[in-house]
């Protein structure tokens, strides 16, 4: 946007009919090596095939617990997450995006790079991940694989709706509500954010910069 400054690191998402729908902006660039600019358009939740909420996210963005987080507050079912990492962190990717589906109570779609080009060995396992955390569906070292998996909607929803221990995002915002119940101060549970950082962040950036 402004012919002096960095680009935006930028993933579009677009339908069957050609139309870009999404249009996200690297929020968390890989630091110190990335120069892209900071996205500022925030995370965003698009209606995808048949009726399901789509979030996309990119790379190091899957790094930090909170994005995944608020893509699932604003009702993402799948969050898909183009990646590019390298065989010393195999193992820690593979696992985020199964905790984090776990966590979120959300699909998780996620391509990563696979081979080498000429400076890198990518280790590949693009993979499609329920909302469970189980895989459904991945892929192996190879360039060029392809993978596939069903994806339950009404599935997905009937889980946030009525799930009950395993309900991670209700919970967090109905905090402690058989407790609370129990102590006949209603059955909502406590709203409130209990999370100091969280507040300070909000309220004071520059204060949370420096903790």
């Amino acid at each position: 946007e402004h012919p002096k400054k960095n680009p935006y690191n930028t993933l579009v998402l677009i339908n069957d009919k050609g139309e870009i729908v999404q249009k996200y902006r690297k929020l968390l660039p890989w630091t110190p090596i990335e120069g892209w600019t900071p996205g500022n358009l925030g995370t965003i939740v698009t209606e995808g095939p048949k009726g399901m909420k789509v979030s996309m996210i990119i790379c190091d963005d899957g790094n930090y617990p909170e994005i995944w987080r608020d893509c699932a507050m604003k009702g993402a079912e799948l969050i898909i997450r183009p990646q590019g990492y390298m065989y010393p962190a195999k193992d820690q990717q593979v696992q985020v995006s199964k905790t984090m589906a776990w966590c979120n109570q959300v699909y998780v779609a996620v391509a990563n790079a696979a081979g080498f080009d000429g400076v890198y060995t990518y280790f590949g396992h693009s993979a499609i991940i329920g909302s469970d955390g189980r895989t459904l569906g991945e892929c192996g070292t190879e360039s060029n694989g392809i993978q596939y998996a069903q994806l339950s909607i009404s599935g997905i929803r009937d889980a946030r709706a009525n799930d009950q221990s395993q309900n991670q995002l209700f919970k967090l915002t109905h905090r402690g509500y058989t407790g609370v119940y129990a102590n006949g101060d209603g059955e909502k549970g406590v709203a409130e954010c209990p999370f100091d950082w969280y507040k300070t962040w909000v309220n004071n950036p520059k204060l949370a910069q420096e903790m």
